[in-house]
């Protein structure tokens, strides 16, 4: 048991989280499942603690009245039976992640809803594996200082992010991943010379459901077609990004924090199959490509298991069923809510945050029917137009900028509605 790593699992109803749970199944000598939260979904947090027992699980609504008596009692009796403590509050996640029993922090909350815990696990030196892009969207310089100085590990689990780590020669990737390894070389020019030879990264994208199709044709799309993505199975939220390209937009702004890197350097390239998820490019011409079956599963396996493989039960990649690969440039005048997100990285302070909260409140408008499809990028650049862009130099500032602009953004929704 002593030689397991212990793993906080944050977020387990999702995907992220189910496909962590499969991860730490096929490798039960040399993880543990901790800890674990879910937000509302108890009867899926009680079949977890049922089958893993975890030491303690979280549930992250305060609102009792909002929750289902019922369930909770029987959460509580299967909780009892398998020895878990649940606890509750508003700084309940921010007290588990900083357990010195904690080894490993899966960051599977979506949105910037997960921004605290992942900060406080940097603070606390743990190993995260982010699959919260909003916390470097929004408080990317921020984020990466806390990482360095607390000497935590930051490893990417989204499955592009972690297609590019994985093509990195393995002292970029050590250099990537614990920036305090940085501080180690023997001069500041040294760490410039890590990025000698690589020329540039390619960002794959699916293209969502709605690849091919003019901007006119979009206006009428209701939620549910959005989140009829082609290749992957996910959320509401991030299903609806993938079908505006903001997913992509935001994997952008990640990319450009993990991999110290400006917008210029990242090409997106529209890839319908899914079946390369990134490609890195060096100055001799040569293309690092990592392909795969899209299944998270394997992200999650690689950033678990690094520096070393391990299983994963994901589906295997079968190559001669393969009819083709075929890469396109994205359509920015369909879709330009990828346009914005580089614009806000450029723009620098709290742009991105801006950016951010101003999708997570259309999309949520979107969902709720107030707004259409093209009014997601629509509120978007109206937030960025009307919000004056701070820097966002300390958490504190950005929290502020974010729930501004939620105000902001929701002013918008009223209007466009």
């Amino acid at each position: 048991m002593s030689q397991r790593k212990r793993v906080a699992l944050l977020g387990a109803s999702g995907s992220i989280g189910c496909s962590t749970l499969d991860v730490i199944r096929e490798n039960p000598e040399s993880f543990v499942l901790f800890a674990v939260t879910a937000h509302k979904n108890l009867q899926v947090l009680a079949g977890i603690i049922s089958e893993f027992r975890p030491r303690i699980a979280v549930v992250s609504d305060n609102n009792r009245e909002a929750m289902d008596a019922e369930a909770f009692e029987a959460l509580r009796r299967v909780a009892d039976e398998a020895g878990t403590d649940i606890i509750q509050g508003a700084d309940a996640l921010d007290q588990l992640v900083s357990m010195a029993e904690v080894d490993v922090v899966v960051a599977g909350i979506v949105g910037a809803a997960g921004l605290a815990s992942v900060f406080a696990a940097a603070r606390h030196g743990k190993r995260i594996l982010l699959a919260n892009k909003e916390a470097l969207v929004m408080s990317g310089a921020v984020l990466m200082d806390t990482v360095l100085r607390h000497g935590a590990t930051l490893l990417p689990i989204d499955s592009e992010h972690n297609a590019i780590f994985q093509c990195l020669p393995d002292r970029l990737q050590q250099a990537v991943a614990c920036k305090s390894a940085l501080q180690h070389l023997p001069d500041a020019a040294a760490a410039d010379t890590l990025w000698d030879g690589i020329s540039r990264v390619h960002l794959t994208a699916s293209g969502g459901p709605f690849r091919g199709r003019s901007r006119d044709s979009l206006s009428k799309v209701t939620p549910e077609e959005a989140c009829k993505h082609p290749n992957w199975q996910m959320g509401q939220k991030i299903s609806i990004d993938s079908a505006s390209l903001m997913n992509k937009g935001l994997e952008l702004i990640e990319a450009c924090w993990l991999f110290d890197l400006r917008p210029k350097q990242i090409n997106v390239v529209i890839h319908p199959e899914s079946i390369i998820h990134s490609m890195v490019e060096f100055i001799d011409g040569s293309v690092l490509a990592q392909l795969g079956a899209p299944d998270m599963k394997t992200p999650i396996a690689s950033a678990l298991g690094w520096p070393r493989r391990i299983g994963s039960r994901s589906a295997r990649l079968d190559l001669f069923a393969l009819n083709g690969l075929h890469f396109e440039a994205p359509d920015l005048v369909a879709f330009p809510c990828l346009r914005l997100a580089g614009e806000a990285f450029e723009a620098g302070g709290a742009a991105p945050a801006v950016l951010n909260a101003a999708n997570e409140v259309a999309v949520q408008a979107f969902i709720d029917g107030q707004i259409g499809f093209l009014d997601i990028s629509k509120v978007i650049q109206a937030s960025l137009d009307s919000c004056i862009i701070h820097e966002a130099s300390t958490l504190e500032a950005i929290v502020e900028a974010d729930a501004r602009s939620r105000v902001c953004a929701e002013e918008l929704v009223r209007r466009f509605s």
